[in-house]
């Protein structure tokens, strides 16, 4: 009986496909066969018929099953992040924006195919046992991730806190792959760290202030906040905002920080679909406190991604500051999320971002105005420095060692600029 049903409902289907069909290409004689959609929707329906009737394994055939393995694959041929989300990770999916989530700590994305690292979170398993930036993720408890989804990478590295997860990782740097044994946990993500005035003896007379930021999260705002008020208080006259290995986040967020820096209202980035009415563009709170202009230098590298890139790019196209260090990841599109009718949902880009000065950002990053590159074992001895715990000998001794050369370039560019205003302000005294 469920048979014929079904048939009478797929013919009912087929003959309503035909008919629309056939008047829209009676109206588009010259429109492309492959755009006559309910041509192919037909020739979709006929072959989940022919799957339902005659696929030897009965256990695989069911109607939920067929219809996201098909929604999967769709997804999957148009970019590395348009997903299909079950319900359960439809419920899910805010975990990564908020201030603690279970799971191994580790920011992934897809890059040519391959499952990579774009940033392990401080303080988390990942960051822990040594996973880097650029790692690339071979199997995941023994499962190849060989043509294997970004969603479903992520969701095999997340779940239940206390179990360990195995993670085959080939590092391109030193042409090594080996496996990594970690245990989830519940992450705890501190999205402010390291706020200080540095060390006279980097800086001279200068008093230059240093804030990190390690992701764009729901309290990032209000912590830079508070962060740049002690510092001010302590007499800065400079500050180096370090975006290193950032991965993002929150869009608001990333809007947010860029108001401690520019004038309320101002456009910091706007996305662009298929269509230019989609066109949207984020602007700073009119109500927002900004900061004195101090001078500002952002530190960022190829980990640095996403919300990242927004504030890098529009800080530096509105030139608020200087970007010191390497191009940035290039992850600028936006996904929407799409709820459908079962509890799950579509992760579809709709649109990418552009700064405001009309540069994409997917695919290029953003450029530094100053290039500074970091060597393996200096890029080792960053993230060392950044491990809270205790160090054994041999990471001592390359934390002792190597010196952190894009700061470095970072504060003699704030001393450039304070000394010019100095010299300018002295001049126009004198003029006077």
């Amino acid at each position: 009986m469920k048979r014929k049903i079904f048939y009478i409902v797929l013919a009912a289907l087929v003959t309503f496909n035909l008919v629309v069909g056939a008047r829209f290409l009676i109206s588009s004689a010259t429109a492309d066969p492959d755009e006559a959609g309910y041509g192919n929707l037909t020739v979709f329906t006929r072959a989940l018929q022919l799957i339902r009737q005659d696929y030897v394994d009965a256990g695989k055939i069911s109607y939920r099953e067929l219809t996201y393995s098909a929604l999967r694959g769709m997804l999957a041929s148009l970019d590395p992040h348009s997903q299909l989300m079950e319900p359960a990770d439809f419920r899910n999916m805010q975990d990564e924006t908020r201030s603690e989530f279970g799971g191994l700590g580790i920011i992934v994305s897809s890059r040519q195919g391959v499952i990579t690292v774009i940033s392990p979170l401080e303080d988390s398993p990942g960051f822990r046992a040594g996973v880097l930036p650029g790692d690339q993720i071979l199997r995941i408890n023994g499962i190849t991730t060989e043509k294997m989804s970004l969603q479903d990478a992520i969701n095999l590295l997340k779940g239940d806190p206390g179990k360990k997860v195995t993670l085959t990782i080939y590092r391109s740097s030193n042409k090594e792959t080996r496996d990594y044994s970690l245990e989830r946990e519940i992450i705890h993500v501190p999205s402010v760290k390291d706020s200080k005035i540095l060390d006279p003896d980097q800086t001279g007379d200068f008093k230059i202030g240093y804030v990190r930021i390690t992701q764009f999260n729901e309290p990032t705002a209000q912590d830079l906040d508070q962060k740049l008020n002690e510092l001010q208080a302590k007499g800065m006259q400079a500050l180096v905002l370090d975006l290193r290995f950032n991965p993002g986040g929150l869009l608001t967020s990333a809007v947010d920080v860029c108001g401690m820096f520019l004038p309320p209202g101002t456009m910091v980035v706007y996305t662009q679909g298929r269509d230019a009415v989609q066109k949207r563009e984020y602007r700073t709170d009119r109500h927002a406190r900004t900061h004195p202009n101090f001078p500002l230098v952002l530190l960022v590298n190829g980990g640095s991604a996403s919300g990242s890139e927004i504030v890098a790019g529009a800080l530096k196209d509105l030139n608020r500051a200087i970007l010191v260090g390497e191009t940035t990841f290039g992850k600028g599109s936006v996904q929407s999320v799409i709820q459908l009718p079962d509890g799950s949902a579509l992760r579809l880009t709709t649109a990418r971002y552009f700064t405001p000065g009309k540069e994409i950002i997917n695919g290029n990053g953003v450029t530094p105005n100053i290039h500074a590159s970091l060597s393996v074992e200096q890029e080792r001895a960053l993230l060392l420095r950044r491990r809270d715990g205790v160090l054994n000998p041999d990471e001592q001794k390359v934390v002792a060692e190597q010196k952190d050369s894009q700061l470095d370039r970072a504060v003699d560019a704030l001393k450039g600029i304070m000394i010019y205003r100095q010299n300018d302000k002295s001049q126009s005294s004198a003029r006077e």
